[in-house]
C-alpha cells in the first residue's frame, strides 16, 4: 500500500453523527426498556444473578435480548462506518468485512486527532467497547438467552469460545490485548456462575 494521507474533517462529522444517533437511539429505545422493565440490567455471575433472570417472563428476557443485539448492532454500524470512510479517504477499497479487519490489524493508515480520542474513549476501562461493557455485555445476551440454566450456559460459554476463535482468524494475527483481556474476563464470570451452583449444593 502507497503512503496513506492524514484522515480530514470528515471523522469528526462521522463522530458528531455518531453522537447524535447514539441520542435518538437511547430516546427511541425508552419504550422497549420502560415495558420490559429491564433498563441498565447488568446479570451478576453468581446465585444473585440466577435469581434475577429467574424473576424475569420469557416476554422480559426476549425484550432484553432484542435491545441488547439494537444497541449492539447500532454501535457496531457507526463504527463500521467510521472506519470504511476513514479508509476511503485514504484510498483504501474494502472489499468485505473481514478486510476492513485485516487493514486494521496490519495498521497501515493513519487517524486524525479526533477519531483516536473517540477510539480512547471507546475503549477505555469503562467505554462501551473497553473490557467492562464488552464482558458484561457478553454475559448478559449469555444469560438472557439461557433463562440462567445451568446446562444452557455451558452451551453459551462453548459458543463465546468458539466466537473468539472465529474473532482471531478473520482478525489475521494475534488479537490486541484489550480482547485477551475481555476474553479473560467473560470466562471469569462463566466460573463464577457455575461455581454458584456448586456453593449452593454445599450449602
Amino acid at each position: 500500500m502507497s503512503n496513506v494521507s492524514s484522515v480530514g474533517s470528515n471523522y469528526t462529522d462521522a463522530y458528531s453523527n455518531y453522537s447524535a444517533s447514539k441520542t435518538k437511539n437511547t430516546t427511541q429505545a425508552e419504550g422497549t426498556k420502560n415495558t420490559a422493565n429491564t433498563a441498565a440490567v447488568s446479570f451478576k455471575a453468581s446465585a444473585e444473578g440466577r435469581a434475577a433472570v429467574g424473576k424475569m417472563s420469557d416476554a422480559d428476557r426476549a425484550a432484553l435480548v432484542s435491545q441488547l443485539k439494537a444497541d449492539l448492532q447500532s454501535r457496531t454500524d457507526q463504527l463500521t462506518s467510521i472506519v470504511t470512510k476513514m479508509l476511503e479517504k485514504q484510498g483504501v477499497a474494502i472489499g468485505t468485512a473481514d478486510d476492513m479487519w485485516k487493514i486494521l490489524a496490519g495498521g497501515n493508515f493513519t487517524v486524525d486527532a479526533a477519531t483516536k480520542a473517540q477510539a480512547q474513549a471507546d475503549i477505555a476501562e469503562d467505554g462501551y467497547w473497553g473490557v467492562k461493557q464488552t464482558s458484561q455485555r457478553i454475559f448478559d445476551f449469555a444469560m438472557a438467552l439461557s433463562g440462567g440454566d445451568q446446562e444452557t450456559m455451558e452451551k453459551m460459554r462453548s459458543a463465546f469460545e468458539k466466537g473468539f476463535k472465529q474473532a482471531t482468524s478473520t482478525w489475521g494475527k494475534e488479537l490486541p490485548s484489550i480482547s485477551k483481556d475481555t476474553y479473560d474476563a467473560v470466562e471469569k464470570m462463566f466460573d463464577d456462575y457455575a461455581a454458584s451452583f456448586q456453593n449452593d449444593s454445599n450449602e
